[in-house]
């Protein structure tokens, strides 16, 4: 096992923070748009930088990529990634209570991942005691090329993340979301010793 392994009972006590982070900000996205939001079981993986945008599943058709950088204390930090695909473009307007021309679709989209990145992340955080701060959300270009020279150089200083991947269907809309988070490997050696202190608890 090396330093950024995970072992059964840190594994175990990350996936329900996760859960119930989930959770809570699913139910908050709810009650925004008064609608049912329907969530598969996450997944956490080990992924290596080079191979990370394989692990992606990113479809080269895809509207939009969101791109926010999450920082909290005790040397916790990552990126968080919203994937959108073009079936979904026209009904972000009905889901955000919008006109149609209210905002253009660029801000719409930026509006709806704060809203999923910050809940989520913001819930997470108060169940470890720490706070979480926020960089603007960065909307990439939707070019192959592009997003793949944007994975790369958030992951030139680092050789091995944890991918937490979340997808959320708001079922009224036909609307989907993958928010996939980015981990680096020295915030997880912190995020082990929460995780340790959460267990001694019990």
């Amino acid at each position: 096992m090396n330093a950024f392994d995970l072992t059964e009972d840190q594994q175990d006590c990350l996936q329900e923070l996760i859960n119930v982070a989930m959770g809570q900000a699913s139910d908050q996205l709810a009650r925004y748009l008064d609608t049912f939001v329907y969530l598969k079981v996450p997944s956490i993986e080990q992924v290596k930088a080079e191979h990370l945008f394989d692990t992606l599943n990113y479809e080269s058709d895809a509207t939009a990529i969101v791109s926010q950088g999450f920082f909290g204390y005790e040397g916790i930090r990552g990126e968080a990634l919203l994937m959108y695909q073009p079936k979904d473009s026209h009904r972000l307007a009905d889901l955000l209570g919008y006109e149609a021309d209210e905002l253009t679709f660029d801000e719409q989209i930026i509006d709806l991942s704060s809203i999923l990145t910050t809940t989520f992340l913001n819930v997470f955080a108060s169940q470890i005691d720490n706070q979480m701060s926020y960089s603007a959300p960065r909307l990439l270009s939707a070019n192959i090329g592009k997003v793949n020279e944007h994975i790369q150089q958030q992951a030139f200083n680092w050789d091995l993340a944890l991918k937490v991947r979340i997808s959320y269907q708001v079922t009224d809309y036909s609307f989907n979301c993958d928010m996939v988070l980015l981990i680096p490997e020295a915030a997880i050696t912190n995020i082990k010793a929460v995780l340790d202190r959460i267990l001694a608890e019990f």
